[in-house]
């Protein structure tokens, strides 16, 4: 095999090949179908194949049954390129927090408070988001460990359900979730840091859309460059945020020593109670809450995996529900309920009624919350792209990884090219009701996936356990999240949304199942190759 030839990655084996592997010759290459194959090519070398879950799963090979088995497959100093282990404990709760307290407690107080009608239910609802947020992370921290390859969702709806549902979920996740949530977050951004110079008016859209942009590219930069940077960055953003959370905090305790207790009276007057906005209140909430499942898009980058994933969610999400919840009585120290549901910024308006000169601070807080959220957000996107175009079920040069840098770049820098049109072309309330109802489908998916494989796989190795009966309940309020909004007011949107998860067979019949390859597409994968400097990975199990 020429040079030229392994580092376009045009060579590739599916799945349900049954060429021996002795009978390749020396060089890379790229092995898309069953997950989990890692073929490590060495110069003179020849190369070995790993054991992997593909094999398991076909019963070619039987299972490990060490209870470390997580940690078994490390790559040796001369593998190909792969994903290095650099997220730590403490990185891996800042990328929970960090990405979970970004602009939804700054957007999200006011619509969830005119959904319910009541500040003592908005604050139920607060509280019982953080519980459901809890609950469907530890099911996630058994599928996580369960299997430690990066992708999250993905990964778990190849184990439980094969590659049709999984597709489909890299369909919808890649070109609307992950994108429209970072878009999100980034108007956000825009929004705060612009508001910081303009005192007199509306913030101009155009101007917001811009600085939203230029910080998707400096994010784009900082995760492109190295994952030590990026991980960096989000400690030291998170720590910021914490302290821009405890100044709130501190502020409102302060207003309710003063006696400013009156808007936190008759907590419940005006309630409302229909099934609706109930469900769309939760929306609002859940939105707040996003993030909470980042951790397991980038297992395979976690130092110790069966230990520090479900650490770092039991860390990680208590803390960021005190905080909303301390965050919320806040804010009514200083404003009536009907000020919070008419103001769009009710951040900057508590700190400029509380910090007087120092009312500055508040919009800072706010940008430097977003932006950290952004990058984690991100951090955790392109580590789907990669996922699922290793299987073959996106573009090939989706799943290389820079040759020096060991970043997944090409990824990234796709995802970040949709976010930047949602900026472009969208709206932050349009674009979160789309994400929480999409959303929610495939999380009550891989609820249903647990459910499966403890029936499907009862003996595999679980290095952390959750009560059967948590992803049973987790199901169950999804599927009244995702039918709730529809029986109370049906609108032509969630017709769209179905058509839209569901039209990704349209592309998976021809350019998965049956593998037609456009022809001009190998040449576009060896100029972006050679352009961004990357070149296909192994797998890693540890």
């Amino acid at each position: 095999m020429h040079d030229d030839e392994y580092f376009s990655g045009r060579h590739t084996f599916s799945g349900n090949n049954n060429s021996h592997p002795n009978l390749l010759k020396e060089g890379g290459v790229q092995w898309r179908g069953s997950r989990g194959s890692a073929l490590n090519g060495n110069a003179g070398n020849g190369f070995r194949v790993e054991q992997n879950r593909g094999f398991y799963n076909h019963g070619l090979v039987d299972p490990p049954i060490e209870p470390d088995q997580l940690e078994r497959y490390r790559p040796t100093e001369n593998d190909p390129i792969h994903l290095k282990r650099r997220v730590g404990l403490v990185s891996g709760v800042a990328l929970i927090v960090g990405t979970m307290i970004g602009s939804g407690i700054f957007v999200s107080p006011s619509g969830l408070l005119e959904r319910t009608g009541s500040i003592g239910m908005s604050f139920v609802i607060w509280l019982l988001c953080g519980v459901l947020s809890l609950l469907g992370a530890l099911s996630y921290a058994e599928l996580g460990t369960m299997n430690t390859s990066s992708g999250a969702e993905y990964a778990y709806f190849m184990d439980a359900f094969g590659a049709p549902p999984a597709f489909l979920f890299s369909w919808a996740s890649t070109l609307v979730l992950k994108p429209s949530q970072m878009a999100i977050i980034c108007l956000s951004f825009g929004k705060y840091a612009v508001e910081a110079f303009v005192t007199e008016c509306e913030p101009p859209e155009i101007v917001v859309k811009m600085v939203a942009l230029l910080a998707m590219v400096v994010i784009l930069y900082v995760n492109c460059y190295s994952v030590n940077l990026a991980t960096s960055v989000q400690n030291v953003f998170t720590a910021a945020k914490l302290v821009a959370v405890l100044i709130v905090i501190l502020g409102g305790l302060y207003k309710i020593l003063d006696g400013n207790t009156q808007h936190l009276r008759h907590p419940f007057a005006n309630t409302q109670y229909s099934i609706g906005n109930i469900a769309t209140a939760f929306y609002t909430g859940l939105w707040a809450y996003d993030g909470w499942n980042n951790l397991n898009y980038v297992t395979e980058e976690i130092k110790n995996p069966s230990k520090n994933l479900p650490r770092s969610i039991i860390i990680g999400i208590p803390l960021v529900t005190i905080c909303y919840a301390l965050i919320n009585i806040s804010y009514l120290t200083v404003m009536s309920p009907m000020e919070m549901m008419t103001s769009e910024a009710v951040a900057v308006v508590f700190g400029n009624r509380l910090l007087g000169v120092m009312s500055w601070l508040m919009p800072l807080s706010v940008t430097i919350s977003t932006f950290g959220s952004a990058n984690g957000t991100l951090f955790a996107a392109g580590r789907l792209c990669f996922a699922a175009s290793r299987e073959g079920h996106l573009l090939d040069i989706l799943s290389y990884v820079h040759v020096r840098r060991y970043t997944p770049s090409p990824g990234l820098v796709f995802h970040s090219i949709i976010a930047g049109a949602m900026v472009l072309y969208g709206t932050i309330d349009s674009l979160i009701d789309f994400f929480s109802f999409t959303a929610w489908i495939f999380y009550g998916g891989a609820m249903l996936a647990l459910i499966v494989m403890r029936h499907t796989k009862p003996n595999y190795p679980r290095p952390y356990k959750v009560p059967i009966i948590i992803p049973y309940l987790v199901l169950l309020i999804s599927i009244y999240l995702i039918i709730g909004p529809i029986v109370d007011k049906p609108t032509i949107e969630y017709l769209y949304a179905a058509l839209f998860i569901l039209g990704g067979m349209i592309f998976y019949v021809p350019f998965v199942h049956y593998k037609y390859r456009i022809p001009f597409m190998d040449g576009l994968t060896t100029f972006l190759q050679m352009m961004l400097e990357v070149a296909p990975t192994t797998n890693m199990f540890d």
